[in-house]
């Protein structure tokens, strides 16, 4: 799979861009606020729909403008033509020039994998930050699973609304307590399902680019231990405290471990640094594993954080992309480029919003 044809209008600091890329290597070099991370940011949103930095669509509207246009072809089994505008006033999302009704449709016409600074929070954030990770694959290898997510989300919302209630409609919270319990126990077997796959790749990711330092577990932990129903009627007078609905698949955690000890709280910021990029290289492979093309890779100074040994782990998972005529983007300065990953690569210049082939 690889990105085609890249086309931006008032996206970040790009008033205007229209770039091919061929499958293979792209480093992006340019001083830092120069508009490298905004090419990873466009393309991670085209196939996901979000911005992995966490904001929200008006902060990727260039200044003064209404709205922002980002577009793009998408090479695999076969071509998709995707094309997306967001402003305050509408929204339109349409792939090969048909509006997109459901997201489940959509997911999977371009895959990638992100490396970035904020994957820190895979290990150091709140649990939110896993299950989105966890939620984030199991939308990009089943399009049933977005949609049932959704839906969740929304019997949770109304769930939640007649708990904040003073004196809750008994018979309309047992209507959403059903549904909850019957869309969450999905949820939960599809991601318990995933761990053991997804495991034994984090685990070898691990020990290769820690050079077998320590030994990694990953367990997912349900916050319904073993019946949703009568776990969800137990919990009644404290969620008459509290307001709130406190178990379901919106409360579980994924527990990491080096040598049976938290990540979190005992690992070193090398060990965090190298068990998230570990967690994401498991998330390409398996994605690779699942359907036989390797999702684009997106590597944003990454590389400039990492000591050389740490480094060269990483390497097989960019040489492997190379092999099987998959697509890399790294952005980094002149300083932190990587010369080990030699010569065969296309190399572009970010200067002020605009990209030049060197």
């Amino acid at each position: 799979m690889h990105l085609a044809h890249l086309r931006l209008r008032d996206f970040r600091n790009y008033p205007r861009l229209d770039v091919d890329f061929a499958p293979g290597f792209h480093v992006l070099l340019g001083d830092n606020a120069q508009g490298k991370t905004n090419i990873l940011e466009a393309i991670y949103l085209m196939a996901t729909l979000r911005s992995f930095r966490g904001v929200g669509g008006s902060q990727m509207v260039r200044h003064g403008q209404k709205g922002y246009f980002v577009g793009g072809k998408a090479v695999g089994q076969g071509e998709h033509e995707i094309k997306m505008y967001w402003s305050t006033a509408e929204r339109k999302l349409s792939l090969d020039n048909q509006p997109v009704r459901k997201l489940g449709d959509y997911f999977g016409a371009l895959r990638v994998v992100i490396f970035c600074t904020e994957d820190l929070q895979l290990v150091k954030g709140p649990s939110r930050a896993r299950r989105r990770f966890i939620d984030l694959l199991l939308s990009q290898t089943y399009p049933s699973y977005l949609p049932l997510l959704q839906r969740y989300a929304q019997a949770l919302r109304s769930r939640n609304a007649l708990l904040k209630q003073r004196t809750p409609d008994d018979a309309a919270l047992e209507s959403f307590s059903n549904e909850l319990v019957k869309l969450g126990n999905e949820i939960i077997r599809m991601r318990v399902e995933l761990i053991p796959k997804l495991s034994p790749l984090a685990r070898l990711a691990y020990r290769r680019i820690s050079n077998d330092a320590e030994e990694l577990r990953l367990e997912y932990q349900p916050s319904v231990k073993k019946d949703f129903v009568v776990e969800l009627a137990q919990s009644r007078r404290r969620e008459q405290t509290y307001r709130s609905t406190l178990i379901g698949p919106h409360r579980d955690e994924i527990l990491l471990q080096l040598n049976d000890r938290s990540a979190a709280q005992f690992g070193s910021e090398g060990q965090k640094r190298t068990l998230a990029i570990a967690l994401k290289m498991a998330q390409a492979e398996y994605l690779t594993g699942i359907h036989g093309s390797a999702p684009i890779l997106l590597i944003d100074d990454v590389m400039g954080e990492l000591d050389v040994k740490r480094r060269s782990g990483l390497l097989p998972l960019l040489e492997r992309a190379h092999h099987t005529r998959g697509q890399v983007f790294m952005t980094c300065t002149e300083e932190n480029w990587p010369r080990e990953l030699g010569r065969d690569l296309q190399r572009w210049e970010v200067k002020a919003g605009a990209l030049k082939k060197l």
